[in-house]
This record gives structure tokens, C-alpha cells and sequence, in this order.
């Protein structure tokens, strides 16, 4: 943990959750918030997308990004708003299927933002970012 002005903060790292592609944490935890960066589908063991589909990438994502908020010590109801980036926004109603099943177990859908982007790291065709608060 590190002293950032009042508060403390704490570096989140999981071997459950793909490492970084560059210079950046899985999460950063500030007191009762967290805020994970962007995950794509990489497989955690073979370092890879396994999958060119677009909701074996999600599902894969949302995998990963719930490895790293368990690692933090929150839990899927405990996300309040989730950025999803995407490489096609005619996969949106794939995705959408595989995020409604993802947090169906809830019954609590977060805050949510869907962009299209021209590209993601990895030729990846999903990312997804989320803020937790406890």
C-alpha cells in the first residue's frame, strides 16, 4: 500500500487475470473504490485470444475482469459503472447477451457506457473497464 495525499492506495495484481500489456496495473484500489483497467479475452495461462468469436472473447473478459475485483476483495455487485470498447458495434447484441448472463446471477445491471473503437491492443474485439465502490 502507498500514502496518495490522504489516502492509501493499493497496487491489485492477479495471476487469475492476464498480466499487463504495458505500463499499468490490473487495478488500483483508493479506500473503498476500485478501479480496474480494461481487460480483454487473453487467456491468463497461455497468454493468448483463444477465440476470434466475438462472446467467447467476452465471456473470457468478464472472466478475466472478475478475477481481478476478486483479487481486490469485491465482488460483481459491487461494480457501479463499466466501459465497454468495442471493436464492431454490430457484436452488440452478442455481447450483450453474454454481459446480461454475466450479471444475471446479481439481478444488478452497473451504470454502463458502450463505445466503438477502430482498434483494441491484441487484435482483441472487446475490452471492458469497471469502477467498484464497497
Amino acid at each position: 500500500m502507498k500514502k496518495r495525499g490522504t489516502k492509501m492506495t493499493e497496487r491489485i495484481q492477479t495471476n487469475q487475470a492476464p498480466n499487463a500489456l504495458g505500463a499499468y496495473s490490473q487495478a488500483i484500489k483508493i479506500e473503498n473504490t476500485l478501479y480496474c483497467s480494461g481487460q480483454i479475452g487473453i487467456d491468463p495461462v497461455s497468454g493468448k485470444i483463444k477465440s476470434s468469436e466475438v462472446s467467447l472473447q467476452t465471456k473470457q473478459t468478464l472472466k478475466n475482469l472478475k478475477a481481478v475485483i476478486d483479487a481486490a476483495g469485491f465482488c460483481i455487485g459491487n461494480i457501479v459503472k463499466v466501459t465497454i470498447f468495442m471493436t464492431n458495434i454490430h457484436d452488440f447484441q452478442k455481447v450483450n447477451d453474454v454481459y446480461n448472463a454475466f450479471f444475471k446471477e446479481s439481478n444488478y445491471y452497473p451504470a454502463r457506457s458502450t463505445v466503438n473503437v477502430a482498434a483494441l491492443p491484441a487484435d482483441a474485439k472487446i475490452e471492458v473497464e469497471a469502477i467498484c465502490q464497497k
